[in-house]
């Protein structure tokens, strides 16, 4: 089927539908499902080919596919999400972003994004601001999934760690294991802010202990402040 198209039909999407139903492997979509726990359909397509799928798309008029709202299949999430990350125009990805997040269940569709958030710091900010506010468990995620682009900016980190004090309560599962990730990957490049967090007390037993736990993992990690972490481990 041919994706770079300079403007994509009703008619080109159904025939794209038809594209990826032709590629479902059924023998590993329940261990797929298993995996990415969604409810959504699922055809099982490797992710390395919706990528090379996404970017043939996007050398097109991309836009006009993604109007299309085709978002049946998970496989379409994945697809769509690639491309929403693409658009440079910062309302324009936030409108589509927007919808995005209505209907994504999964953490592997907000994990995909990746942002470029060179000279639009402060949209990016308040938009992860107002997502991790969200009612919806995994817009949250989308929230602390941009939080990752501001590590290294010490003044923004200031503001998300003052956010995260009032997460205490937070009780999705998805919400906390990002939360773990990313104050991990804190740990990891601003030691002693983050050390200064875990000093307050402020984080549910299961935030710290799984931050703790992947920071002990990883190879970026010093045996002594392995050992050191384990003062913060919550019994």
């Amino acid at each position: 089927m041919e994706f770079i198209l300079d403007r994509w039909s009703e008619r080109d999407g159904k025939s794209f539908q038809t594209f990826l139903d032709c590629k479902k492997r059924t023998e590993k979509i329940e261990w797929t499902r298993k995996i990415i726990n969604t409810k959504m359909p699922l055809l099982a397509i490797p992710t390395p080919e919706l990528k090379k799928i996404a970017r043939e798309i996007y050398k097109g008029d991309y836009l006009s596919f993604l109007d299309l709202s085709l978002n049946y299949y998970y496989e379409n999430t994945i697809i769509n999400g690639m491309l929403i990350a693409k658009i440079k125009d910062f309302n324009l990805l936030k409108k589509y972003l927007d919808k995005y997040t209505m209907y994504v269940d999964n953490w592997a569709s907000c994990d995909l994004l990746s942002f470029n958030i060179k000279g639009k710091e402060k949209e990016f900010f308040h938009l992860s601001m107002e997502y991790t506010k969200s009612s919806a468990p995994f817009t949250r995620r989308i929230g602390v999934i941009i939080w990752f682009n501001y590590i290294s900016k010490k003044e923004y980190l200031k503001e998300i760690f003052d956010v995260i004090k009032t997460m205490k309560n937070e009780d999705e599962y998805y919400v906390n294991m990002v939360l773990a990730w990313f104050i991990a990957e804190c740990f990891i490049k601003q030691r002693e802010m983050t050390l200064q967090l875990l000093d307050l007390g402020c984080l549910n037993k299961f935030t710290v202990n799984k931050a703790v736990q992947k920071c002990r993992d990883s190879y970026r990690v010093s045996k002594e402040d392995k050992e050191y972490l384990l003062r913060y481990k919550i019994k």
